[in-house]
């Protein structure tokens, strides 16, 4: 499509070497992919290298925990993800028709507010240890044994209960997408249920699921909250130590190369496990799988599988969470309204100016003839991959120097301070945002754009519509769907953005997120409840959305 609509450009446009819509989406994506560039400029030239200092003392100890949350949460989510997308898929049960949609539920709750929950439930003056005394008659700890809470294995038990969802969901899709008459084959060759899934479901779903489980190992490099509560030292609070705590940029910058690495590993290790993995559907229509009705134990052992990750994932921290919001005292402490004004303007904000960059990029780089917008688009994407504490390095480090010269050189001219325009504002939280969230917004441009006819655009351009208007009389319309839900998306994902947050917002300035994590790490669960229960609600919306969508596409 695109090279159709290229030829109908006008020649002047050719002549000029290269027109707006190109030039446009060439900054775009050089703005996007600067932050990490700087960051990998102020790792390999540092002003004062500790990195041999840091090899010799904590960052071994980063590395191992980072890998074996790594690999822990990735094994657990599979696992999960897998199991529960099997179940739903291929039988028919009790309370298959909403379990189905109620674990996607977990995805609203951000892994840290799952954190601070589970804690409060289990810690010593929490509701199960109080139980336990109460009922056992134990006057103290000394009394009795309880495991230790905020440990690595917790870290790994809170954060597999809200990233499991990327594995169910792309596993569902993937065992729907199945043909039923592989599974009836197998059937009637005595293959038994378990036989089923290793040799036929679990072989085609293979690609499926290990996108799933890579997307929740970068999740999980990302988190900071979890890992921070729980007193584990990752490469991401690494970051944090050694630039807040340490004042040392090169090796905070050097730590976050190494987190930026492992993403980029992870990224290439997904695509390389699925570089000579073909699966083709027949040419013919296939017939879908028919499922298997379970009753009695069998029904209620798969309704049992399917409820314990919703009850872990959901329930259990949106429970703890309302029984500490109850008091309506905390619905108007000081500082929430201002925290939720903060939020939904910078998120809010964020979303437009992303999907707008998404749109004018995917549309520049179709109208292009240059091949360099065309090689840059798909690098933008690595601002999703890239954890909120990389991001927040690259872009605050730059623009406080250029804040700092254009103050001074006002200052030169004029004889008076003019402050930080931008590091000093929320407007760098805007930026952040943007670059981190800019995938969202220009993946779902992109398949928009390709799902509109060529023959539309090209009869525009045929009766004089100049290439602005095409964007905004055809294709602006057939995509509003689309767009809406990439704004949604953006604004959900900024919402629960703690990392980035915590390093870039100025001094005194509160969003959802900040909020919950200040007071939860007081162990003020009460006044971080309210807000934490915002930040659910809204991610939410973007679970009834997805979930609305997945039902659109099953009727199709």
């Amino acid at each position: 499509m695109s090279e159709q609509i290229r030829q109908l450009l006008p020649l002047k446009a050719n002549r000029r070497g290269i027109d707006r819509w190109s030039m446009g989406a060439l900054i775009i994506a050089v703005l996007v992919v600067l932050p990490i560039a700087a960051v990998v400029w102020f790792a390999l030239t540092p002003t004062n290298n500790i990195w041999p200092h840091l090899i010799s003392t904590t960052f071994p100890r980063y590395l191992r925990n980072t890998v074996i949350l790594m690999l822990s949460v990735g094994a657990l989510t599979a696992v999960v993800g897998t199991i529960t997308a099997w179940v739903v898929a291929m039988y028919r049960f009790p309370g298959r028709s909403w379990l189905q949609w109620a674990l996607l539920m977990p995805l609203a709750v951000p892994a840290y507010v799952g954190a601070y929950a589970l804690v409060d439930f289990l810690e010593y003056a929490g509701p199960v240890q109080s139980a336990l005394r109460d009922m056992m008659g134990w006057e103290n700890a000394a009394d009795y044994a309880f495991p230790a809470i905020r440990t690595r294995s917790s870290a790994v038990i809170v954060l597999s209960a809200s990233l499991y969802p990327y594995v169910y969901l792309l596993a569902r899709a993937a065992f729907r997408e199945q043909s039923g008459a592989g599974f009836e084959v197998a059937r009637a060759l005595g293959v038994g249920p378990f036989g089923r899934f290793f040799r036929v479901g679990l072989p085609l779903a293979r690609p499926a699921i290990a996108a799933g489980v890579a997307v929740v190992m970068m999740e999980t490099v990302n988190d900071f909250g979890t890992v921070d509560y729980f007193a584990v030292q990752t490469l991401t609070t690494g970051v944090f130590t050694v630039w807040l705590q340490g004042g040392n940029l090169g090796g905070a910058a050097q730590l976050a190369t190494c987190v930026l690495g492992m993403i980029v590993f992870l990224v290439a290790l997904e695509k390389l496990s699925r570089r000579r993995s073909k699966f083709f559907a027949s040419a013919r229509g296939q017939r879908p799988v028919s499922l298997t009705q379970l009753s009695g134990g069998q029904g209620g052992l798969a309704f049992l599988v399917c409820l314990l990750p919703i009850l872990v994932g959901f329930v259990l921290p949106v429970s703890v969470l309302t029984s500490h919001a109850l008091d309506a005292g905390q619905w108007v402490a000081p500082g929430l309204r201002k925290a939720l004004l903060h939020t939904v303007t910078v998120a809010g904000l964020a979303a437009i100016l992303t999907v707008l960059g998404g749109l004018f990029m995917v549309y520049g780089v179709r109208l292009s003839r240059r091949r360099l917008p065309r090689l840059l688009m798909p690098v933008t994407a690595i601002g999703y991959a890239a954890p909120g504490a990389v991001l927040g390095l690259g872009i605050l480090v730059p623009l406080a120097a250029l804040d700092n010269r254009f103050a001074d050189a006002v200052l030169a001219l004029t004889g008076r301070d003019p402050g930080l325009l931008v590091t000093g504002t929320a407007g760098v939280l805007v930026i952040a945002y943007v670059v981190r969230f800019f995938a969202i917004a220009q993946g779902t441009a992109d398949a928009a754009f390709g799902r509109v006819s060529p023959s539309l655009p090209m009869a525009a351009r045929s009766l004089g519509q100049s290439s602005g208007g095409v964007l905004k009389r055809i294709y602006l319309p057939l995509m509003r769907a689309s767009v809406g839900s990439a704004l949604l998306l953006v604004f959900v994902d900024a919402v629960k953005e703690l990392p980035a947050t915590l390093l870039l917002r100025p001094f005194s300035y509160d969003t959802l997120a900040t909020r919950v994590h200040a007071k939860a790490s007081l162990e003020n669960i009460s006044e971080a409840a309210p807000a934490a229960l915002m930040i659910t609600c809204v991610g939410l919306l973007a679970v009834i959305f997805l979930a609305k969508a997945q039902k659109e596409g099953l009727r199709r």
